[in-house]
């Protein structure tokens, strides 16, 4: 596995290290003893599907508060998304600043979403199906939200957002959730 640093500490995109022949290739999606000697979340509970009829689906921008705060690793098995993530981390040098990247498919490319991060993503093509790793159960009553077209971080998404549920298009901007958002410290 190929670990890559992205501009926000502590969040990677990862390709897969193919051994291939004339059959294809193989690679691993996920060694815990590779996770563990990166310094990154080894433990994994549940394991997500997502699939979007629709080029331009929106969904995000979601996280969990402690103590069901969530370390995700994301990856596009059918189709193509943009995936963004959001530091909400206060004390983190990359606080309030945004990450983009295509995962695809056809590139196999994954994202490592820390805790503390806010994680969303829109489709680039239609019938496109993500899955993700996930490690803490999901709470309900621990769940929040970012607005996705907030100005004061300024996600630049690729397409005019089609697609979304009323729950995602309702969440607050960050300064109007931030009250909520005090109780991350345990996120640092």
């Amino acid at each position: 596995m190929l670990f890559q640093d992205t501009p926000l500490q502590g969040a990677f995109t990862i390709d897969l290290e193919k051994r291939g022949d004339e059959r294809g290739f193989f690679a691993r999606l996920f060694c815990e003893v590779e996770f563990a000697a990166a310094g990154l979340e080894s433990r994994f509970v549940q394991i997500n599907t997502s699939g979007s009829a629709k080029r331009g689906t929106l969904r995000g921008m979601h996280f969990q508060l402690p103590p069901a705060a969530e370390v995700k690793v994301v990856r596009c098995i059918r189709g193509a998304l943009y995936d963004v993530i959001v530091d909400l981390r206060p004390d983190s040098p990359s606080f309030r600043k945004w990450f983009g990247a295509e995962l695809s498919a056809d590139n196999r490319r994954m994202m490592y979403v820390p805790r503390g991060f806010a994680h969303g993503f829109m489709t680039l093509e239609d019938d496109t199906e993500a899955l993700y790793l996930v490690s803490a159960f999901y709470a309900p009553q621990q769940e929040r939200g970012l607005r996705f077209d907030d100005p004061a971080i300024g996600i630049e998404w690729p397409l005019v957002p089609g697609e979304m549920s009323d729950k995602d298009r309702s969440w607050p901007d960050l300064d109007a959730a931030w009250h909520g958002l005090s109780t991350m410290t345990g996120l640092r």
